[in-house]
């Protein structure tokens, strides 16, 4: 059975963490190719001038507020979606935080943020979604994850945690929302350039910037792809490294990053470390 690709006919796309970055710039994005999209976040001013911006388009951005960590209000988010602007053909969650994570100085409230926030607020919007597109019969659901998510890297034990629990989410969910005739999708952006990354002063590759990710995901989610990364260079790389000896892993992130000619961070001072972000 060919799998449910989503057009702007099917219905509304609903982007959650939409408010900046990656999210906005692919809320612009589908906006464009005539989607209606509703955007979800905490902030209302950024999400009004986002709709503000969209003006002009040949779709239309319509905002409803929601924090992804309240469960109640993602029903209602959704309840808004299905009783005054229609089926919902397409969702992208895509809210995530970076929470630097150092083992010198642990502290239970990084974890807990994170999981909140990045995997939490993605199931938060995933069950109310699932049950419409159950009763439609068809739907499209693209998580984006990291590829931070691939294996652990210098002060990402909370993020990249989280990242990698929503690749495996994602796929062994496929099973079963494949025979629901619902399609989902990974989505694991490398460095975007967003304002943390920029200021870092470790190497870092090339940064796609979020217009440029928006491009790739929108790309992808038009495809066959379960998975969409990009850089492909980079996304590959750490793809290879995932695969090598435990031993060879750790010596080849530590020279990569820098990480063993740093002290270790004393309390109070944590030096940045860029990571693949939303």
């Amino acid at each position: 059975m060919r799998e449910f690709v989503a057009r702007p006919e099917h219905g509304i796309a609903w982007i959650s963490g939409a408010n900046s970055g990656i999210g906005r710039a692919l809320a612009l994005k589908l906006a464009g190719e005539g989607y209606k999209v509703a955007v979800t976040a905490r902030n209302h001013e950024e999400l009004a001038e986002l709709q503000a911006e969209a003006r002009g388009l040949c779709g239309s951005i319509v905002v409803l507020d929601g924090d992804v960590t309240d469960p109640e209000d993602m029903e209602h988010v959704l309840a808004s979606i299905e009783y005054e602007h229609g089926a919902l053909a397409l969702a992208v969650f895509n809210t995530g935080i970076y929470q630097p994570v150092h083992a010198e100085e642990l502290n239970r409230a990084d974890f807990e943020k994170s999981f909140a926030v990045n995997l939490s607020g993605v199931v938060n919007c995933l069950l109310p979604a699932i049950r419409h597109m159950k009763a439609k019969g068809q739907g499209q659901i693209a998580i984006v994850s990291s590829a931070a998510g691939y294996g652990g890297l210098p002060t990402s034990a909370a993020y990249g945690a989280t990242e990698a629990a929503l690749i495996n989410m994602a796929e062994s969910l496929k099973f079963d929302l494949d025979k629901m005739g619902i399609r989902i999708q990974i989505i694991c952006p490398g460095f975007a350039d967003l304002p943390a990354a920029r200021e870092n002063s470790l190497p870092m590759p090339p940064l796609v910037s979020p217009e440029e990710a928006a491009g790739q995901i929108a790309a992808g989610l038009k495809s066959s792809r379960f998975e969409v990364s990009f850089p492909k260079r980079f996304t590959y790389m750490l793809k290879l490294l995932r695969l090598m000896p435990y031993g060879l892993y750790f010596r080849l992130v530590n020279r990569s990053a820098g990480w063993w000619r740093r002290p270790p961070s004393s309390p109070g001072h944590h030096p940045q470390t860029p990571h693949p972000a939303e």
